[in-house]
């Protein structure tokens, strides 16, 4: 869970088990529907708990919604974790995390899926929020790797740090969206054809070209 809790106390007294299979549920509602057309009702139902209990752990639809979300991208943050901790240069690590996302974006759609229904939502005050809690660690990961490479001469000294971590972000987001939801597959399938769903490894040493020649690497 991210640092900043969104829910109660009794949320994190009963079961693990219990606090997956609802954060589970809950995830494919709200990437099926949206924060705003998500029904609790529907939610505490499959989970097999009333609404009443699940409003004693969550203050408000927003709350459960950011929990929901923290919960999600968490997932794909540990993972992006382990990668920045290997013995590896910059291209290494930036190639481990294009390869993770095709594989994880395959396999946790709802999760991608939901992480695309955030970044449209229209409440100006969540999205504030969300931003703030959920980008601010990649942020500052992809900055320090990129500021590392130019000390180490992996890459060129001139490239400006945070706008090409910003730049390298867009890419990684775009590419999970293009592997999980119905309208980012069709987009690729225009620019790059039918096929490429079928063909990875062209699309990982097609995204290291063009990241390599952008960083001067």
């Amino acid at each position: 869970m991210a640092d900043t809790k969104h829910f109660n106390e009794s949320f994190e007294r009963i079961s693990e088990e219990k606090r997956n299979r609802i954060l589970s549920i809950a995830i494919s509602e709200f990437a099926n529907r949206g924060f705003t057309s998500a029904n609790t009702n529907t939610i505490a139902q499959k989970a097999g708990i009333s609404v009443g209990s699940l409003y004693k752990y969550f203050e408000t639809k927003e709350d459960f919604f950011l929990t929901v979300v923290d919960y999600g991208i968490n997932q794909l943050e540990k993972t992006l974790e382990t990668v920045l901790s290997l013995d590896l240069d910059f291209f290494g690590k930036v190639e481990k995390i294009v390869r993770i996302i095709q594989n994880h974006s395959r396999m946790n759609q709802d999760i991608i899926r939901l992480y695309n229904e955030m970044t449209t939502e229209s409440n100006y005050e969540l999205i504030t929020r969300l931003s703030g809690e959920l980008e601010s660690l990649s942020a500052k990961c992809y900055i320090d790797m990129i500021s590392s490479a130019k000390k180490e001469g992996t890459i060129a000294s001139d490239v400006d740090s945070n706008l090409s971590a910003f730049l390298l972000d867009n890419l990684f987001m775009t590419l999970q969206f293009s592997y999980a939801t119905v309208y980012y597959k069709e987009r690729m399938k225009i620019y790059l054809g039918d096929g490429v769903f079928e063909d990875d490894e062209a699309v990982v040493k097609a995204v290291m070209k063009f990241i390599r020649r952008a960083l001067g690497g």
